[in-house]
């Protein structure tokens, strides 16, 4: 029987956490959708791995004698799997960058030079993700190192370095009321639908709705996206407006779009990350050194 090692990664988050809700929110997924795996792999293994109360989710025995051996598991075929990449990427001379969005905004281009510079004859292969993997492939070992917007899934089984913070600002049809607006307050945001990332992304797409800082309003979802250019299509088309990074205004400029700065929202961090079992690989220290190196003062300057 084959079994998808995501299965097991949820099992044990639940099995760790003894709750659905604390479980989903480190996994930055919906209770909905954890439910629904761990559902699935109840039904695959044909055995029942969870008692459920309103005290939360126990571990039955035969979930107990899974869960001793998942981890190992989980490990053994992690560092497998990605040594195995790591020698094809050696072997080839390619450093695999996974990105959202605009990556490390203007900076991207000088830390690409500067790693060109530290290791000659290598190549950065940039791997742009959807917004329904907030990791940019980081987590599934796809990528050796990833351009990030903070917070992430999965942030605190990574290293990950700060590299700048630049505000938050909303994004709306040019049509809407407030688009001549110089500064909009963000509680005036609070009953206007907005364009939301798949609710599988949990936290990150909470983080970008700022779920957070509404003082309890609830928030109003008008469509959800996966791509930058279907999120800039709903927008134009006035289905709902949405927060996004300052950088955003220069990178996805577009006619039907326009964009405002926002107070009283907190701002929005770009980091460099990567596995900790990628410590010691020299061109992983490379390009997160250049990163370091090239990051803030070459944003400052854009």
């Amino acid at each position: 029987m084959d079994v998808d090692t995501r299965l097991l990664r949820y099992f044990m988050a639940v099995a760790e956490e003894g709750s659905l809700t604390h479980a989903a929110g480190r996994l930055f997924v919906s209770q909905p959708t954890l439910t629904k795996q761990i559902k699935q792999l109840e039904a695959q293994l044909g055995v029942r791995l969870f008692t459920r109360s309103r005290a939360g989710m126990a571990l039955t025995e035969p979930g107990r004698a899974l869960a001793r051996r998942v981890p190992t598991l989980l490990a053994d075929w992690d560092r497998a799997l990605r040594e195995t990449k790591h020698v094809a990427a050696r072997a080839s001379r390619v450093l695999r960058v996974g990105f959202l969005a605009s990556a490390a905004n203007e900076a991207t281009q000088h830390i690409i030079a500067a790693f060109a510079g530290r290791r000659p004859g290598w190549r950065v292969d940039m791997r742009q993700a959807s917004w329904s993997d907030p990791t940019a492939g980081l987590a599934a070992g796809d990528v050796d190192v990833a351009l990030l917007r903070l917070p992430f899934p999965g942030q605190d089984a990574l290293r990950v370095e700060v590299l700048f913070t630049e505000p938050r600002w909303v994004a709306l049809s040019t049509a809407h009321p407030l688009a001549g607006r110089d500064l909009i307050p963000f509680r005036e945001l609070w009953e206007e639908p907005f364009v939301a990332a798949p609710s599988e992304t949990g936290r990150w797409r909470d983080y970008w709705l700022a779920a957070d800082e509404r003082d309890g309003n609830p928030v109003r979802v008008g469509a959800v996206t996966h791509q930058p250019d279907d999120w800039l299509s709903a927008i134009a088309n006035g289905y709902g407006i949405a927060l996004a990074p300052e950088s955003a205004a220069r990178y996805y400029a577009r006619p039907g779009v326009t964009y405002r700065p926002v107070s009283g929202v907190s701002p929005t961090e770009v980091g460099v990350a990567w596995a900790p079992a990628d410590d010691t690989n020299p061109v992983v220290r490379d390009f997160v050194r250049c990163c370091m190196d090239s990051g803030p003062s070459e944003v400052q300057r854009g």
